[in-house]
């Protein structure tokens, strides 16, 4: 039912700083043009930061409420594509003004890059970020949910070891049955499997990166660099995200 009611209410929204700063109904016809903003974080500039912008991949401006897609995991499932309810918003001229659940009181001035691009701009920070927009039913939630893989295996608490194929060579790699992956290092077990979560020891640790494989969007390589000993390499394919 959710989905069904979020719905773009304007066609040929002209995304213009003019007609942007023109009034508050202005303002929010833009922000309500796409059902989707993608929130590019590797454009954003100035050294602060607006958390609920920081953490998300989508935001979606409703009619007053606030959606947004925080987990890369279950992407595109979750209230219909559109993500969790996070807070509400207003509209000055040029501006739009938050109420985050969590995050507090913000007031961002809105500008235009080009005709599907805005900026949000926090004055407090000197920071700024900037979204893209896209409609629901053509915004490719796969690729985003490749575009960001790592984020992807730092969501779970640990990684359990189910299966190792028979072929191959073997590797210290083999004894070793649970993975967690922080945002700058990963943490391997050798602990026995069905071991809980709480009862982890972890062993080893070191750096990691994923990387792309040119050609195909849907497979990744991943690094494990131990700090003390060599380096561990593999396919990474995603079975399923749950």
């Amino acid at each position: 039912l959710l989905a069904t009611l979020m719905v773009s209410c304007y066609a040929d929204v002209i995304i213009e700083d003019d007609f942007i700063e023109e009034s508050a109904f202005n303002t929010d016809q833009v922000l309500q043009d796409f059902d989707l903003w993608y929130v590019d974080i590797n454009a954003t500039r100035g050294g602060g930061e607006i958390p609920f912008l920081q953490r998300a991949f989508t935001v979606s401006f409703d009619r007053g409420v606030l959606y947004a897609n925080n987990n890369i995991v279950g992407i595109g499932k979750t209230g219909g594509g559109y993500g969790i309810d996070v807070g509400t918003y207003g509209t000055l001229r040029g501006i739009v003004d938050i109420d985050h659940d969590i995050d507090g009181h913000w007031v961002l001035e809105v500008y235009a890059v080009n005709r599907n691009t805005i900026e949000l701009y926090d004055a407090s920070t000197d920071t700024s970020y900037f979204l893209k927009g896209y409609q629901i039913n053509t915004f490719d939630y796969d690729l985003v949910f490749y575009d960001n893989i790592n984020y992807f295996i730092q969501e779970y608490d640990a990684w359990e070891k189910i299966y190792t194929s028979e072929t191959g060579a073997l590797n210290d790699f083999d004894q070793e049955n649970y993975l967690q992956f922080l945002p700058s290092f990963f943490r391997s077990s050798l602990d026995t499997p069905n071991t809980s979560i709480s009862s982890l020891q972890w062993d080893f640790e070191g750096d990691y990166q994923v990387y792309d494989v040119q050609g195909d969007n849907s497979l990744k390589t991943l690094t494990l660099d131990y700090d003390f000993f060599g380096d561990d390499y593999f396919e990474l394919y995603v079975i399923n995200d749950n």
